[in-house]
């Protein structure tokens, strides 16, 4: 079992690939420059990773995310110089998705909105990188893939990405357990729903369920036992990465 180790990106996320990915399309486009703010809405790590290219690139951002969201993540995206736009806690991430919406509908001209959840290259990103770096650092060895879904973009981007190399490989969805779960970044996604435009259920090969506290059992397990500090999604992951493989036959 292997751990495609993403922290080890700039702003320590995966997130860093398809916001560069937006961000780079938005400069070719036109749609980004500097007399524009960009404006999305994000549980933390895709603020963050677009506050740190920003940053570096001199333009401004602007983030919606809910009043509950991980005060860390707050202080990180200050730090970055963002601004940070609060939403209704009750509503969630699509909450403040909607908020950003209504906020560059009524401003069109000082914003630039990449709507990582509608944003095609959210998806390309990963299939472009993260899918093929997982085949060539397997050796095409690969035989089962699994994460989480948050717009769903490293997923179906690696999935695609995989599954053209080889249609054998299973992509599967961690889960977490019920919609009140303590998973930040991970959306409870019940079957019949779609986590953004570009998701492709035919993608899917299953899924694995995983409560917050087996989440946190196992992150707590990765830093004591393996020294690797990650977060409570990582840790998901990782979760059901060990309950898929318990359930696999041996190798001949």
């Amino acid at each position: 079992m292997l751990a495609k180790a993403e922290f080890l990106n700039l702003s320590g996320s995966v997130k860093d690939r398809p916001a560069w990915a937006m961000i780079k399309e938005g400069i070719r486009s036109g749609q980004l420059s500097l007399d524009k703010t960009l404006l999305d809405a994000t549980s933390g790590n895709m603020g963050i990773s677009y506050a740190m290219i920003c940053s570096a690139l001199g333009y401004k951002v602007a983030l919606c995310l809910p009043l509950n969201a991980h005060q860390d993540r707050k202080r990180i995206l200050r730090a970055l110089g963002a601004e940070i736009i609060e939403t209704d806690p009750l509503l969630g991430y699509e909450g403040a998705a909607e908020v950003a919406k209504n906020i560059y509908a009524k401003n069109p001209w000082l914003y630039f909105h990449p709507d990582q959840y509608e944003n095609e290259e959210n998806w390309r990103a990963h299939y472009n990188t993260t899918g093929v770096e997982i085949w060539e650092q397997t050796y095409g060895r690969v035989t089962h893939f699994i994460t989480g879904l948050g717009t769903a973009g490293t997923f179906v981007g690696v999935a695609k990405r995989l599954k053209a190399f080889n249609p054998d490989v299973r992509c599967m969805i961690m889960q977490p357990n019920s919609p009140l779960h303590g998973l930040e970044g991970v959306r409870y996604i019940p079957g019949s729903t779609s986590p953004s435009s570009f998701f492709e259920d035919s993608l899917n090969d299953g899924r694995i369920i995983i409560t917050t506290d087996e989440a946190r059992r196992m992150t707590l397990a990765l830093a004591r036992r393996e020294g690797v500090l990650v977060g409570l999604s990582s840790g998901a992951n990782v979760a059901a990465a060990v309950k898929l493989a318990a359930d696999l036959p041996p190798e001949d």
